[in-house]
């Protein structure tokens, strides 16, 4: 109570306004101070279809302004054409028509992406043509004139609003008849800012229904909500900020040992990451009576990078084999053509994660590595020796090598530059140094026995996690309240022995 009467409300205008240094996430008091409003009046809208998506619409402009300030209005602007263009396809019969404007929505979001994204990424691929050519020595623009900020979320509504328009030119969907309700769709925001990637014909039915929260329902949506923000705010964030971040800023500073249990930390860091985000944008799109497909399952249990890719980020490798992959010819073009098309789809999905070359490495290792694979499976096929479910041992090691090439191929992701991946590769294949393992134990023993608690909740069975789900279900709201605010609290004492507090409201 002394914390709340200590608070300077006559801030709160100041702290409502967009800060590239503490954008509004599902982990900031920001967030949660919001969500005591936003609740509340949801839950008397829920009978108005009408008022409710306009109010959720509202808030989730709200929301993309808090984490991304005036680009807000690219996002009214993407939703604004390609609603449009979906209602002028909608209204043509003439297939020309429909493919210029089809083309028009690929060509403006591919383009806003691009530039956003991708600006300096070109130029300097330009200046260094350049320069090879002996044209030019100076940057085309300087390093210090560049602004790298990119508008939050921006690869993901790109995503979802081409599967609106290129699905109603394949006739799949029907175009809306209100802009408010496509801003609805593109806005929604628990899976704006980082997925998951929600499919058009998925989402759209959802919206008229009357939001209801059955007692099963809530209980998974509670789960999902705990377990995203102990992945992310508790597991992933230590690990990064209290190992994998020190030995990744000066690889060549630590031994070997180190920097191969940097490579496993970031491996978990960055799993808990995305998937903690999916968690917690699942489990609140379930609370406001929408649900979304799973969007990891234990990835790193899969016996085959292929089986990886079914496992990792669902929703966006569906949406590659849907509107890239397939588009591309698929497997119906030939054996050869098939290799090629994975790899120049995983090439693709690498550079839609960054703009830099070492994402484009990621992509190839992950598509030549599908290729291989799609090769194995024929030749053992033709061979006659390949089994339908294969041997406990043959999964087992499948699974070790799929995790390892999975973890050599995360170092190129995260690394700030190709001299520091190379650097990590170095330490571990020069100077491996196992003699100091105990030192190292020691020395780091808080994050590795995070590490480890990772690793054991990633490999989990599904049982026990449906169990987890029904206990918290039938427990009643006392316990799920102290459940939550046990998180809660165990969050704010971790972040604050790192002097990253994670409730702050700052006025």
């Amino acid at each position: 109570m002394d914390y709340i009467n200590s608070i300077d409300w006559g801030r709160l205008p100041e702290v409502l306004r967009f800060s590239k240094s503490s954008p509004m996430i599902f982990s900031s008091g920001l967030f949660l101070f919001c969500a005591l409003f936003f609740l509340p009046i949801y839950m008397m809208l829920r009978r108005t279809t009408t008022l409710r998506i306009l109010f959720v619409a509202l808030f989730s402009l709200f929301f993309y302004y808090e984490s991304s300030g005036e680009y807000v209005l690219i996002l009214l602007f993407s939703a604004t054409m390609d609603f449009l263009i979906g209602r002028a396809m909608g209204a043509s019969e003439d297939p020309r028509v429909r493919k210029r404007l089809v083309t028009l929505s690929i060509l403006v979001n591919l383009g806003l992406l691009s530039y956003f994204k991708y600006f300096y990424f070109i130029l300097d691929l330009g200046q260094e043509l350049l320069s090879y050519l002996g044209w030019a020595s100076a940057p085309l623009v300087p390093l210090e004139a560049r602004d790298y900020f990119i508008p939050a979320g921006i690869s993901f509504y790109t995503f979802q609003t081409l599967s609106y328009t290129v699905d109603i030119y394949r006739g799949e969907i029907k175009p809306l008849r209100r802009w408010i309700d496509y801003l609805f769709y593109l806005s929604f925001f628990p899976q704006l800012v980082a997925g998951p990637i929600v499919r058009a014909r998925d989402f759209i039915p959802q919206i008229y229904r009357r939001p209801q929260l059955l007692k099963a329902e809530y209980g998974e949506a509670l789960t999902l909500i705990l377990s995203g923000l102990i992945k992310k705010a508790i597991i992933g964030d230590f690990i990064g900020t209290n190992f994998v971040d020190q030995i990744f800023a000066e690889p060549t500073r630590f031994t070997g040992v180190e920097n191969l249990f940097a490579v496993y930390g970031y491996a978990m860091q960055i799993y808990c990451d995305f998937s903690g985000y999916s968690d917690m944008a699942i489990g609140i799109a379930l609370l406001l009576g929408f649900r979304f497909n799973i969007n990891f399952d234990s990835p790193y249990q899969s016996g085959s990078i292929t089986e990886f890719w079914r496992r990792w980020h669902i929703s966006l490798s569906t949406w590659l084999r849907d509107y890239l992959y397939i588009p591309l010819g698929g497997n119906r073009k030939g054996t050869v053509r098939t290799y090629v098309n994975l790899i120049v789809t995983m090439l693709l999905g690498g550079l839609w994660h960054g703009a830099a070359m070492r994402f484009v490495l990621w992509g190839a290792i992950h598509g030549v590595a599908l290729a291989l694979h799609k090769l194995y499976v024929q030749l053992t096929s033709w061979m006659g020796i390949r089994r339908k479910q294969p041997w406990r041992i043959q999964r087992i090691l499948g699974g070790v090598i799929t995790f390892h090439l999975v973890c050599f191929a995360w170092i190129f992701f995260r690394a700030d530059s190709m001299e520091s991946a190379l650097g990590v590769i170095g330490q571990i294949k020069d100077h491996f140094s196992p003699e100091i393992f105990d030192q190292f134990v020691l020395g780091y023993w808080r994050p590795l026995a995070m590490l480890a608690v990772g690793y054991l909740l990633h490999f989990t069975s599904r049982r026990q996690e449906l169990a987890l789900r029904q206990w918290i279900t039938e427990s009643g709201f006392l316990v799920q309240l102290l459940l939550f605010v046990g998180v809660i609290f165990l969050l704010i004492q971790i972040r604050s022995a790192d002097a990253q507090p994670f409730i702050y409201f700052n006025f």
